[in-house]
């Protein structure tokens, strides 16, 4: 057990493209939600899962930060119940810009979070408003220093581009902007229109100008580019970091190790199973209340599947796959499983072979989609 994410569903606005279990805040019964958490907690600790060797927490949602400074002090009082928070690499929330206060700061800091993952998505007044945020730019950057005053220095930003009616000069703008903050971390996005959003119902009625595909691959490589120039290294896919401010959580889900997901909706990987917990939150918590782990599916993953997930997961990286790690966990090298695809792909010029690993070649980092495919079941 590498990890724990904990999911906080309440949100006080809804975003146009997010398709994550979440409600509206208003009305929720959100104390007991926070109780539920820890009687998770308490039964997978019952059913013998340790956390003692964690490394990393990571509050996500929904928007951990739409709580109030008492109901975060509570979560984080519950987490310290069962897990040495002093140990831990990396303890990360996410954050809003206009619902992280200096109340808020310092109880996360006392509290031994150590990292902030903000949504800032852009820096373009008009965008954030079409695509249903609820702060402004001069939110962000206030925040940024307001959280740096209360003793954060591992700050990220995620950043969404492709989004609709946005041009290149608007994303470089936003790059720009992003620059001039000198954070350790970025991790940029394409948008990806999701069924049961608001995005994905105009889109349906022909109402969501998006930027085609040419475009798309044209702010990726822009995206690239700036944070190759401002010295931060693409260690994944879309995310770019000063060495040694690398998401020690992110890399665990793309390592294909074990982490518990806790919560509604929260997915989870431990001893070899992957599970995901009931989304609704009154039968989630009335599972919780009856003394009963809220599983919404559960599945022994298969060696195949292992071998796969390792394959799709680990090429994210621009590291790539271990031939030597591969050996060790399953036994058999990554040319007995896969000589043939990895023929195909090296062919097609989408990946290399780089002494002990397999990764993706620039070309293969634009079209990594198509090699990630070629190892799904």
């Amino acid at each position: 057990m590498r990890g724990i994410y904990i999911h906080i569903p309440f949100c006080h606005q809804i975003c146009h493209y997010c398709d994550f279990n979440k409600v509206f805040f208003k009305n929720q019964p959100v104390d007991a939600y926070i109780e539920s958490i820890g009687k998770e907690l308490a039964i997978l600790h019952a059913e013998g899962i340790s956390f003692k060797e964690v490394e990393t927490v990571f509050l996500g949602g929904g928007t951990p930060t739409s709580l109030s400074e008492a109901q975060l002090d509570r979560l984080l009082e519950i987490i310290h119940q069962y897990v040495q928070v002093s140990a831990l690499k990396e303890f990360t929330t996410e954050a809003n810009p206009d619902e992280l206060t200096p109340g808020k700061l310092a109880v996360l800091r006392n509290g031994g979070v150590n990292r902030l993952s903000i949504g800032v998505q852009s820096f373009d007044p008009d965008l954030l408003v079409k695509i249903g945020r609820t702060h402004g730019p001069d939110d962000a950057v206030r925040v940024i220093g307001d959280a740096r005053k209360a003793g954060f220095d591992n700050i990220s930003v995620d950043l969404i581009y492709g989004l609709p009616g946005q041009t290149i000069k608007q994303w470089q703008h936003t790059l720009e902007q992003t620059a001039a903050l000198e954070l350790p971390h970025t991790s940029g996005y394409s948008l990806i229109v999701e069924p049961k959003t608001v995005f994905y119902n105009l889109m349906n009625k022909g109402k969501l100008p998006l930027p085609g595909e040419d475009t798309e691959a044209q702010m990726f490589e822009v995206l690239i580019d700036s944070m190759e120039k401002h010295n931060r290294k693409q260690y994944e896919v879309s995310n770019f970091a000063i060495p040694g401010f690398e998401s020690i959580h992110n890399l665990i889900y793309w390592e294909n190790e074990n982490y518990a997901g806790i919560g509604a909706g929260a997915h989870g990987y431990v001893k070899g199973r992957r599970y995901s917990n009931i989304g609704p939150l009154t039968k989630y918590m009335q599972e919780i209340s009856e003394g009963k782990r809220p599983l919404q599916q559960e599945h022994e993953v298969t060696e195949a599947e292992r071998m796969e997930e390792e394959m799709f997961l680990g090429l994210r990286k621009m590291d790539g796959v271990s031939n030597s790690a591969f050996h060790q966990r399953f036994g058999r090298s990554l040319e007995d499983i896969y000589g043939t695809k990895l023929e195909m792909l090296m062919a097609d010029g989408l990946i290399e072979q780089q002494g002990d690993h397999v990764k993706l070649t620039k070309k293969g980092i634009f079209r990594g989609n198509e090699v990630f495919q070629q190892f799904l079941f």
